[in-house]
């Protein structure tokens, strides 16, 4: 194929995923930048305008629900492989002063490195919640504590910024061409520099001017490919993406300058990101929320959002027919190309490759009828009887669950398409189910004493000491009472 038949195809295949034909992509590639004008000053304004009181009390309350998620998943992830790593490296780079926390430690750095060493621990186990376009907890929670606790900011300041970079995070995701994550992009990394950034302006004060120069600069630190999933590098995305946005903060406020105009620029953010529609944008912040709609699902289980609801359905049919794993032959799982394609560790030998592994997520509830954090090691995975578990498992496209993506649904969507279970015993039987929305999922939520229950294991697997885990459950529940973070870095902190 010449490159200019290559370009028109790719033009062609940009304009389908727009809901567009392909003679109408190519008569104007740029028609939907045309179509938002000053769309980076819109998003800039609403940072810097919104207050605590415009936040509807109903998404206050499901947004605590994901910061206290976050916080149990920041102490169960300093506990993961990557985490002393990581402060390694971060304590190698000198004394850099800074008093923000790397919970679960002792240590003290300056925001950016808490950000980075913070997200990194909420992402490390994929526990972590998902938004309607990308991990919300591990790149917009860290750098909104760390500002706050240097500054001495107040909860409801905090909750404030942590709103704000969720949903102008979530909504530029929305917006964002499909291709951004088909052809390779990790949304986290990409978009949540800019969730990020856009919650360090408003803890920094910053003007509509200003937050612009500072979701250019987040724009191009934005990164993160998916290529890396079932390695250290994953949770790195979303470190990267908090500290990324502390960074663009910093400098903006300082006079930097980069352009006015990031996301709507033929060579901007959306351009280069494989392109947007305009309408899951223009106009829409704050309406709804995301947390009101689509809403955040937060995880049962500590590995992908995909294997949430298919490992539901599993557990419910191994418990409802005492399903013994030496009495299976085979299973097999089927669902959309776009999760398929995520999911492409089909033979893990590590814990981490587990978490992005169909067959491993059904192996292990064969075998063990529960999977919990200690269920995602090296060691586990490296069992016979997993290896063996594991090769009998088969996980396949089928066109029946494959229609969201082609309707342009939000990734979120994508991700909690409808999957179908077959398990063959050695005696003949075929026991089948189809999944319905996962426990923690917005259809199916967790109330906050539920979540609650998760971050008490996840502060029992830090061995954290139950009455500082305790008192963080109550200072998040109470959030817009508290007036420093001095409390909750006391409960977080060694």
């Amino acid at each position: 194929m010449i490159r200019r038949e290559f370009c028109k195809t790719s033009l062609a295949l940009a304009g389908l995923a727009l809901g567009k034909g392909p003679a109408e992509a190519l008569a104007n590639p740029a028609e939907e930048l045309a179509k938002a004008p000053g769309l980076t000053n819109y998003v800039s304004e609403f940072i810097v305008h919104t207050k605590y009181e415009d936040i509807p009390e109903n998404v206050i309350a499901l947004g605590k629900k994901t910061m206290l998620d976050g916080f149990g998943l920041a102490l169960a992830g300093s506990a993961s492989p990557s985490g002393p790593i990581i402060r390694q490296y971060i304590e190698s780079l000198g004394p850099c002063g800074g008093s923000a926390s790397i919970i679960g430690t002792k240590m003290k750095v300056h925001p950016r490195f808490a950000a980075l060493a913070n997200g990194i621990s909420i992402h490390a186990d994929d526990f972590d919640d998902t938004g309607s376009a990308f991990h919300v907890a591990a790149p917009v929670l860290p750098p909104s504590f760390a500002l706050c606790e240097t500054n001495r900011r107040s909860g409801k300041d905090m909750m404030l910024a942590f709103h704000v970079g969720v949903e102008v995070g979530n909504k530029i995701g929305d917006a964002m061409s499909p291709r951004h994550q088909q052809d390779g992009y990790h949304t986290t990394g990409t978009i949540g520099a800019l969730g990020s950034a856009a919650a360090c302006a408003k803890l920094r004060g910053l003007d509509a001017d200003k937050t612009a120069i500072a979701m250019a600069i987040a724009g191009s630190q934005a990164s993160g490919l998916r290529d890396n999933f079932g390695s250290m590098t994953k949770p790195f995305h979303a470190g990267h993406a908090g500290e990324s946005g502390s960074v663009a903060a910093d400098l903006a406020a300082i006079g930097w300058t980069a352009a006015s105009d990031i996301l709507e620029a033929p060579l901007g953010f959306f351009a280069a990101g494989g392109g947007f529609d305009p309408k899951f944008i223009v106009d829409r912040l704050g309406k709804p929320w995301m947390f009101a709609a689509p809403g955040d699902l937060i995880k049962r289980f500590p590995c992908g959002t995909i294997q949430q609801q298919v490992m539901d359905e599993m557990l419910r049919l191994i418990q409802q027919n005492d399903i013994k794993a030496a009495d299976v032959d085979k299973v097999e799982v089927s669902g959309n190309l776009s999760n398929y394609r995520t999911l492409f560790q089909h033979h893990p030998v590590t814990g981490l490759q587990g978490k992005f592994s169909m067959e491993y997520a059904m192996a292990i509830l064969l075998l063990d009828r529960k999977a919990t954090l200690s269920s995602f090691t090296d060691a586990v995975a490296q069992r016979a009887d997993m290896q063996d578990m594991i090769k009998r498992v088969r996980y396949s496209v089928d066109p029946e669950f494959n229609k969201l993506e082609l309707q342009g649904a939000s990734l979120q969507a994508i991700l909690v398409e409808q999957s179908m279970l077959k398990i063959y015993l050695k005696d003949g039987k075929v026991i089948s189910g189809r999944t319905e929305p996962a426990k923690g999922s917005p259809e199916n939520p967790m109330t906050f004493e539920e979540v609650a229950d998760k971050f008490r294991g996840n502060a029992e697997f830090a061995k954290w000491p139950k009455q500082k885990a305790e008192s963080t459950i109550e200072l998040v529940k109470s959030m817009e009472t508290v007036p420093d973070m001095s409390k909750l870095t006391a409960a977080l902190a060694g």
